[in-house]
């Protein structure tokens, strides 16, 4: 899985309490190891390993939230196969 920057993340609500109780997170840069983050609603910024990242999102503790680009590209690719 490929972590764009701009990406946002839904935090469940079992793991909030690590990040500040914000509900979404959005990261800002990701130089291949070390990914960092800003927090809703100015509750913060932070960093962790790729690898923890990834953890958390086999663990649905964090689930991607589809910018509006992305769903634009699918209507497209599903008008075409059609």
């Amino acid at each position: 899985m490929l972590i764009e920057e701009g990406a946002k993340y839904q935090i469940s609500q079992g793991v909030q309490w690590n990040f500040n109780s914000a509900e979404t997170m959005t990261v800002i840069s990701n130089n291949g190891i070390t990914v960092q983050f800003l927090l809703d609603e100015n509750k913060g910024r932070g960093s962790m390993p790729i690898d923890h990242l990834f953890y958390l999102l086999k663990k649905a503790n964090l689930t991607q939230i589809p910018n509006k680009r992305m769903l634009l590209n699918t209507d497209t690719t599903e008008e075409q196969i059609g």
